[in-house]
């Protein structure tokens, strides 16, 4: 039963969508840390007409309000591609905020939960914006520093909701730091050194003059590297080429790297710069100060000083030959020159144990985690 006053509603016009996207802005109001996302960039995200993951997928989205007033929203997101990869019928919650009050949570996860169930999903797990291939999880860990681009970050007080609320830990997580003073250990440089060698491996720049033949071959690495990954779900042409059309505005083409091994592709590494340092001055909006804010902090003035190392796979065909130990001696050395200062490797599994192994032996330090709940419906 809800308390008084207090209703959830189905968003569908469009000055809804505009209440949906602004409604952080309240929950954050008095948060540092918080970084504002770009509103123009929300609005793409959220039109069924501009983002292809609509194209395989049930979204809806609600509001809850109290006597009037928006206190809380949250999606129910079915991935079609998800349920048939993974053969499990699991629907997800995302885009959760909501003011400090768990009757709105319940409010606004139970009517999630209603309608996954109507759909004929057994599990509600989340949060998922909109899958694992972008943000995931509730931070869980490291509530003292600003998330990276496309990283989560929310109020402590959401962990507490989800679990009143019955859901249990899927997994967790694990974000690492690293600053320039953490040069890899010697052994680690020469083991690198030793397996470009033994493994013929070639590492180079992506070719930026042939961006759409480049992405081809990345999107073939990504969806095999990860193949095998829990939550995995491989994306779709038009995701993809989605994506890479987004991120080429803000990639520096010197921290992207292809690695080819025996003449084949065989990995491929992604660090992008953290804008987040450039969008928490700017409050949402590119216009009409935000353009010359960001040419300020960005071309004139280069403010961004760490990376976020987002992506970084290597195929089943040449796994556990040591190529990712090249990839992060290659991104710590080119990063150094390039003028940054620190890096964030995000996000890697609690449980694969290879990678977090690598990582320590590097010299990173474990510094957020994330969670992600779920519930039987």
């Amino acid at each position: 039963m809800q308390s008084e006053g207090l209703s959830i509603r189905r968003v569908q016009a469009k000055r809804d969508f505009m209440e949906f996207i602004k409604f952080p802005w309240l929950v954050y109001r008095n948060d540092p840390r918080w970084v504002p996302p770009l509103i123009v960039e929300r609005k793409e995200f959220l039109d069924r007409k501009k983002n292809p993951f609509f194209k395989h997928a049930e979204v809806v989205f609600y509001l809850a309000e109290r006597n009037g007033r928006t206190v809380g929203r949250i999606a129910g997101i079915v991935n079609h591609n998800h349920v048939e990869y993974h053969q499990e019928k699991a629907g997800f919650f995302g885009l959760f905020e909501c003011v400090n009050d768990y009757e709105v949570a319940k409010a606004l996860l139970g009517k999630v939960r209603d309608w996954l169930r109507s759909e004929g999903m057994e599990i509600m797990r989340g949060p998922a914006n909109f899958s694992s291939n972008e943000e995931w999880g509730f931070l869980l860990e490291g509530f003292d520093s600003r998330p990276v681009i496309m990283m989560t970050y929310n109020p402590p007080y959401y962990l507490e909701f989800a679990e009143r609320y019955g859901m249990v830990k899927a997994k967790d997580l694990y974000a690492y730091f690293i600053d320039e003073t953490s040069y890899p250990p010697q052994r680690v440089v020469k083991m690198a050194e030793s397996i470009r060698k033994k493994q013929n491996v070639r590492i180079r720049n992506i070719d930026m003059s042939e961006f759409e033949r480049e992405v081809g071959g990345i999107k073939q690495i990504y969806n095999a590297a990860w193949s095998k990954n829990w939550g995995f779900v491989p994306m779709t042409d038009k995701e993809f080429d989605h994506l890479a059309k987004n991120l080429k505005q803000i990639v520096d083409p010197h921290m992207v790297f292809v690695a080819e091994a025996e003449g084949k592709p065989a990995g491929f590494s992604l660090a992008l710069p953290d804008f987040n340092q450039v969008l928490a001055r700017l409050n949402g909006r590119l216009f009409p100060l935000g353009i010359l804010k960001l040419l300020w902090h960005t071309k004139i003035r280069n403010k961004i000083d760490g990376v976020r190392i987002i992506t970084m796979g290597v195929i089943p065909e040449f796994q556990k030959r040591g190529i990712d130990t090249v990839f992060y001696v290659q991104t710590f050395n080119v990063g150094v020159k390039r003028g940054y200062r620190w890096a964030e490797m995000s996000w890697v599994l609690e449980d694969n144990t290879l990678m977090n192994r690598v990582l320590e032996l590097l010299g990173a330090k474990l510094y957020k985690k994330y969670r992600i709940y779920e519930i039987r419906i």
